[in-house]
């Protein structure tokens, strides 16, 4: 029998809950609601299996697209048309897909007693890789099965690219890789437009807005492996990220120290080797945990050894001595073909929200901190406010939602990274806030994915001239890399007050944005959480201001009025475009700004951290608005701790 498989909707869940009684034993089966929830997710996919003679629905097939892996959740055949082949052929699909799509396997879990189905997956090349005890209930386990895609092809070898300030310095020609400069990197098209660059930044400076800052910053908007990126930038200025990080071989630390008679000791670790004996491993395992191609480790002794501290170096630390290590460690180095990094997890369970009693314009008011926790305990979710200074007992919750102001270089990114490391589900995570705090990064990623925004032109400083204002239209925007609620951001009507505006700012940024003026008289603001519409605003402009915030106003309330509207009285262009830029981000929790010009779309930026007040976002859905955030922290949570069921029936 020929089959044809199509993507189901909301109309097909009825049959694909008849098909999961008619399928699944109880204690297998798929609840209403998750399977509703599976046919509007993103990262799930729903099909119905189709004879092609009859036209007649005869199964179903949910799949996990994970970033390398394609999962089976489910495959269900009518009990009508078992024993007929078209197990295999939904497979087969499965595979192509699989293919196309450039997975590297496919797993999938099936009931540890049922020994036929076993044998038929193993008939398709599956093999057993995992018991899983206790996985469907209690006393019913569960065997995780894997297909490498053997015949798939390889990725595309990463090409090498080192960045440097000043190329010359590099005196190694032997090493696999292209050494190039900060302005090449920065400037030439091709490495904007292609993401099969793995970049390696030794610019002589790190700090925040530095070159080295935005080399890696813009690699990652390019979709590009860079080495280090600015979450190991960050996490290495935190020592309690460090600590985290490094628990897991606190033992291996002490074994490799343990003939050290001092008090305190250091060791060099370029390209993830070092020269002191007995401290080769350890300095493999600290390079997976901080992938940064040349950084020292700080020991000190009290009981036993710790990590005091991490510096990245940059070339400009290497004695003569060093250096020619370095470059002979980096032959070693680019000769190998892959670069692992290991993922920190844990799990646990209550909710943590980082709040800031003093903050003047938090993102979500005392009323609607109130709901929060009236929806978790509802839910039975354990919630407390907590502020900065509870750093220390965060790996006490599963959870952690921020709702106080976040920046990258702010404790609030500090106590998300810290959060993550401790295996805590967050909002915001640390790249939402990486991504969200800095326009330049969301500028190389719209344009990559063509999403239109305001014509913008992104100026640096040792490269800024005047006559590239020229050709550009007045009234423009200037606008500091990581400015928010219109901090930072500051209109000219002239090529004169440009340049006296781009001087003073690039006094605290290497970079700067400029970008064309788009009037309107409000932005909308559309809420996204779990790649999904969940509020819209309209968010007028303050009176007599051409922005939504006039800080300099005398007035007490320094902000235009607000019109919150129902998702589905949106027009569908704007929620469409605010899914899309959202999506490029990450799966958080967002405030897409979007303007509506001639009835064209604009994305002026997309928030992490976006306002949930009482009164405002809340207008339309009322209480349901803080039952969905609470609903995808628990979701969140019981993925992390694969909760999740997955079910078979073929024959």
């Amino acid at each position: 029998m020929e089959i044809k498989i199509r993507e189901a909707n909301p109309e097909d869940l009825t049959f694909i809950c008849t098909l999961e009684e008619e399928c699944f034993p109880v204690f297998q089966r798929n609840s209403e609601k998750n399977i509703k929830h599976a046919i509007s997710s993103q990262f799930q996919k729903v099909f119905l299996i189709e004879a092609a003679c009859t036209q007649e629905f005869i199964g179903s097939c949910i799949l996990y697209e994970y970033k390398h892996t394609l999962r089976i959740y489910s495959i269900a055949i009518s009990p009508a048309y078992q024993n007929q082949g078209i197990g295999s052929k939904v497979l087969s699909l499965i595979y192509d897909r699989a293919q196309k799509e450039n997975f590297n396997r496919i797993t999938l879990e099936v009931n540890a007693q049922n020994s036929k189905l076993i044998a038929w997956y193993q008939s398709h090349n599956f093999k057993c890789i995992e018991t899983l005890n206790n996985y469907y209930s209690e006393g019913q386990d569960a065997l995780k099965m894997e297909l490498i895609l053997k015949d798939s092809s390889s990725p595309k070898p990463l090409q090498n690219i080192i960045v440097l300030n000043r190329p010359f310095v590099w005196k190694n020609t032997r090493v696999n890789a292209n050494i190039i400069s900060v302005k090449e990197y920065i400037n030439n098209p091709d490495y904007q437009n292609r993401t099969d660059y793995r970049i390696f930044n030794l610019c002589s400076s790190y700090k925040y807005q530095s070159y080295g800052y935005y080399v890696s910053l813009l690699a990652s908007a390019r979709g590009q492996r860079v080495i280090p990126n600015n979450t190991t930038l960050r996490d290495l200025k935190i020592i309690n990220v460090i600590k985290s990080a490094t628990f897991d071989i606190d033992e291996l630390i002490n074994q490799s120290l343990e003939k050290q008679k001092e008090k305190s000791f250091s060791i060099n670790i370029f390209w993830g080797q070092c020269n002191q004996k007995g401290c080769k491993t350890l300095a493999s395992k600290l390079y997976q945990l901080f992938e940064a191609p040349l950084f020292k480790v700080n020991f000190i002794k009290s009981d036993k050894w710790l990590i005091k501290d991490i510096k990245i170096l940059t070339m400009s630390h290497l004695n003569i001595d060093e250096e020619k290590l370095m470059f002979q460690y980096a032959e070693t180095f680019f000769s190998k073909k892959r670069h692992n990094r290991p993922r920190l997890t844990n799990y646990k369970y209550d909710l943590a929200i980082l709040v800031n009693p003093n903050e003047e314009h938090p993102p979500s008011n005392i009323e609607a901190l109130q709901k929060l926790k009236k929806a978790a305990n509802k839910k039975g979710v354990y919630t407390e406010l907590i502020t900065k200074s509870d750093t220390n007992k965060i790996n006490e919750f599963d959870a952690l939602f921020i709702r106080e102001t976040t920046n990258v270089n702010h404790h609030t990114y500090e106590i998300s990274r810290l959060a993550y490391a401790e295996g805590l589900v967050v909002l915001d995570d640390p790249w939402s806030i990486l991504r969200c705090s800095n326009k330049i990064y969301q500028n190389e990623l719209f344009k990559k994915h063509k999403i239109k925004t305001p014509n913008t032109e992104i100026l640096t400083k040792n490269f800024f001239r005047d006559k590239q204002l020229d050709n550009m239209n007045f009234p423009m925007v200037i606008k500091q890399p990581d400015s928010a609620f219109s901090l930072g951001v500051i209109k000219v009507d002239t090529k004169e007050e440009a340049i006296f505006e781009i001087n003073k700012l690039f006094k605290v940024s290497d970079m700067l944005i400029c970008q064309e003026f788009l009037y309107s008289d409000f932005d909308w603001r559309i809420g996204i959480l779990d790649n999904r519409a969940i509020f819209a605003c309209k968010y007028f402009m303050s009176e007599n201001h051409w922005q939504i915030y006039h800080w300099e106003s005398d007035k007490e309330d320094k902000t235009g009025a607000h019109e919150t509207i129902a998702i589905e009285e949106v027009p569908a262009n704007i929620v469409n475009t605010a899914l899309k830029a959202a999506a490029l981000v990450g799966d958080g929790l967002y405030g897409v700004d979007l303007k509506q010009v001639n009835n064209a779309v604009y994305v002026v930026e997309v928030n992490d951290n976006p306002n949930l007040d009482y009164g405002v976002e809340d207008q339309v859905l009322n209480d349901k608005l803080y039952d969905l955030v609470i609903d995808s922290f628990i979701k969140r949570i019981e993925l992390a701790k694969n909760i999740d069921k997955i079910n078979f029936s073929i024959s």
